[in-house]
């Protein structure tokens, strides 16, 4: 759920053309890449780049105890590839907000060679559509206001939130995907007691401690 994007450049002229249910092709004339969905075959790209991201303590974050053991959402889960190179990554995985059924989106990492051309925005934006259309209600992450407060994040709609151990609250941010889907709730953020049904599959997520982190 902390999340590593390029704060910059992100408002791009990006085209997007439908392939398939499962891919789309995000393209700029001059710094062409693809978004994906996540394969199996993407896992230590992946890593790596998360290694990269946000060092080798990663694992010991308070958003990995959200993850830990578990796999993304189903179809939430999606891969930057340019000039064929995982240059981005973000997943989103299913938590109680409260007693309310959310998603956390993270972790997002972007290749630092390709930051200022707009994928980590790209990633964002196509995450929270496909989660729209999947019918999720809210998403919830931790990271800068200066950065995802485009996206419609504020920390106002987690203010009455908490993570289950330490945070800054300043970095506690949530986006209602469909109206008054916050409204009211308070509480810890934390997995829910089963994987829903539909969450993705294990041979995306593999369950080591290495796959689930940011």
């Amino acid at each position: 759920m902390d999340c590593r994007a390029e704060p910059g450049n992100d408002e791009l002229n990006v085209k997007v053309v439908a392939m398939n249910t499962s891919e789309q092709l995000v393209a700029r004339s001059n710094a062409p890449f693809a978004i994906r969905a996540e394969r199996a075959s993407d896992v230590v790209a992946r890593e790596a780049l998360l290694d990269a991201s946000f060092g080798a303590n990663r694992q010991l974050r308070t958003c990995q105890r959200l993850r830990d053991g578990r796999t993304p959402a189903q179809g939430l889960a999606f891969t930057a590839v340019r000039n064929g190179k995982l240059v981005g990554t973000v997943r989103l995985w299913h938590v109680e907000a409260g007693s309310v059924p959310a998603l956390v989106l993270g972790p997002l990492a972007v290749d630092p060679s390709c930051r200022g051309l707009g994928i980590g925005a790209a990633l964002i934006r196509h995450a929270l559509a496909a989660a729209t259309a999947r019918g999720h209600g809210a998403v919830i992450l931790l990271g800068e206001a200066a950065y995802y407060s485009r996206f419609g994040f504020s920390a106002e709609k987690a203010a009455s939130l908490s993570l289950p151990g330490p945070f800054e609250r300043e970095r506690l941010l949530a986006l209602e995907l469909r109206d008054g889907a916050l409204d009211g709730v308070s509480g810890l953020i934390c997995p829910p007691a089963r994987q829903p049904p539909g969450s993705q599959s294990q041979a995306f997520g593999r369950h080591t401690r290495l796959d689930l982190a940011g």
